[in-house]
């Protein structure tokens, strides 16, 4: 299993949200090159970099995300308001792989599109849900699309990545959403890297447990109560 640490971009500043909502925000640095190469120097497999600001449409972060990338020698995703055809195509030039939600969602035929271009390897589905069912715009619309229903969707037409994320326990630290994640982990050649909720080193042990492909580290990794190094001995 994969241990990716989550670096949430608002203003050039790392922060955390609570189930995305921006008005409980919490700044952990100014410094996110610094933070990154924290996380690379402690063994993370894979960085995962959400631009908020674009998320929420209300600005972007896409050039201090690229000297970012420039600066490390791990994988990268890009998370985060990638909703146009232009701005993945280029992201995806410096980036390992990006993570679509709204426009898969949307706009089914692009996605088609660019992973006929970019190669399906190089786009992961982003599968937010509160309570089993799709979620998009920054977890502000609700789709009338069940989760497994989304996720074999995109399995038949050849996706195979996938980023599970509860948005209810998102930055809360209560714990996984273990019941529908292991339902999603079940699906066959779907590889499902699990996000929200984490809160010790025992739900790493249960996100493993249920066959995920990795787990994304985020406020509980910044609030000390974890660390990659125990996570990597887990996974």
């Amino acid at each position: 299993m994969k241990i990716i640490p989550a670096i949430d971009l608002m203003d050039g500043q790392v922060v955390r949200l609570v189930k995305g909502d921006p008005s409980k925000k919490t700044v952990y640095s100014n410094d996110p090159i610094g933070i990154a190469k924290k996380w690379q120097s402690a063994g993370a497999d894979m960085l995962h970099i959400v631009d908020l600001d674009a998320t929420l449409g209300r600005g972007t972060n896409i050039q201090i995300i690229k000297k970012m990338i420039q600066e490390l020698n791990l994988p990268v995703q890009v998370a985060g308001g990638l909703r146009d055809e232009n701005t993945i195509s280029e992201t995806c030039k410096w980036a390992t792989r990006v993570v679509i939600g709204t426009m898969a969602f949307k706009q089914k035929e692009i996605v088609l599109r660019l992973a006929d271009a970019l190669g399906k390897d190089k786009i992961v589905i982003s599968v937010d849900h509160v309570g089993g069912i799709i979620v998009i715009n920054g977890w502000q619309e609700k789709t009338k699309t069940k989760l497994i229903d989304g996720m074999n969707e995109f399995l038949k037409m050849g996706f195979s990545e996938f980023l599970l994320t509860s948005v209810s326990r998102d930055g809360t630290m209560q714990g996984p959403d273990l019941e529908i994640l292991q339902k999603a982990c079940s699906i066959e050649n779907a590889n499902v890297i699990a996000s929200g909720g984490i809160s010790n080193i025992d739900d790493v042990k249960q996100v493993k447990n249920a066959n995920a492909f990795g787990v994304i580290l985020g406020k509980a990794l910044y609030e000390n109560k974890i660390s990659i190094e125990e996570a990597k001995k887990i996974a």
